[in-house]
């Protein structure tokens, strides 16, 4: 019986040294296959800039929050601009090709226009993640020139869809000269028709240096706003646009910012 026990509890040291050194390597595997890429926070990217703000608004001082909407121009985009106007806010459109800019180049127009920021959200809404290099591109391309030749001006910046991105994406994003930007706040807007539920997620998730993603053309979403407005307001917070509240830092194309 001794001899048994001296050969046994090797072997059992021996199997469990085993297992642990092949759950090490399946975690390192894990680790290693799992897509990554640069990114940072509006806070961040303020405090390796150096220079002056150009504009009445220097985030670095003032408590910004961004107010961002994807997924227009649609028919309620004019309501919406309509109380920007009158606010005299700004916000930053990501905007989308088909059905969209191809459908409402007069509203995108006007979007910029009145100083609004615009942004790149692909053609089709295709999950750039899930498609090849190539027809990643294509969303891409083809919603810039699109922009470009309605408003003159070519978009720094993109939101991918569903927020996916990866190492493959932020390469194409580079090559195109546009940097991504994701959120910190969502009211799943377009999960509600509730104004009232829309306003309450969003002021709950609300931090100093956010970046507020809403959709303007989801039935609830524009009648919402005017109260978030206020809201954010009273809670002394200013309302900018994504380069607003990046600078002095200009957007890097390829980067991803997320708060």
């Amino acid at each position: 019986m001794p001899l048994y026990r001296r050969i046994r509890r090797p072997r059992i040291l021996i199997a469990l040294a085993t297992a642990v050194t092949g759950v090490l390597a399946v975690t390192l595997t894990l680790a290693l296959t799992v897509t990554t890429y640069d990114h940072t926070s509006p806070r961040a990217a303020r405090d390796k800039a150096s220079g002056s703000v150009s504009g009445a608004v220097d985030c670095r001082k003032a408590k910004c929050v961004a107010l961002t909407f994807d997924g227009g121009p649609s028919p309620t985009t004019p309501a919406l601009l309509d109380i920007l106007k009158r606010d005299h806010l700004h916000a930053t459109f990501f905007v989308q090709g088909k059905g969209h800019i191809a459908k409402y180049p007069k509203i995108l127009r006007r979007i910029a226009d009145e100083g609004n920021e615009i942004g790149n959200h692909t053609w089709n809404h295709r999950i750039l993640t899930r498609i090849g290099t190539d027809d990643a591109r294509q969303e891409l391309t083809r919603t810039q020139d699109a922009i470009e030749r309605i408003t003159g001006t070519a978009p720094v910046l993109m939101r991918p869809p569903q927020g996916r991105t990866n190492r493959k994406v932020a390469s194409i994003c580079r090559e195109l000269g546009l940097a991504q930007v994701l959120w910190s706040v969502t009211a799943k807007d377009y999960e509600t028709t509730d104004s009232a539920l829309i306003t309450e997620r969003v002021l709950d998730q609300t931090h100093r240096d956010g970046i507020i993603l809403l959709h303007d053309l989801h039935k609830g979403t524009v009648p919402a706003v005017p109260g978030i407005i206020r809201a954010l307001t009273q809670r002394g917070y200013t309302i900018v646009t994504v380069s607003q509240l990046l600078a002095p830092a200009r957007p890097r194309p390829g980067m991803v910012y997320r708060p």
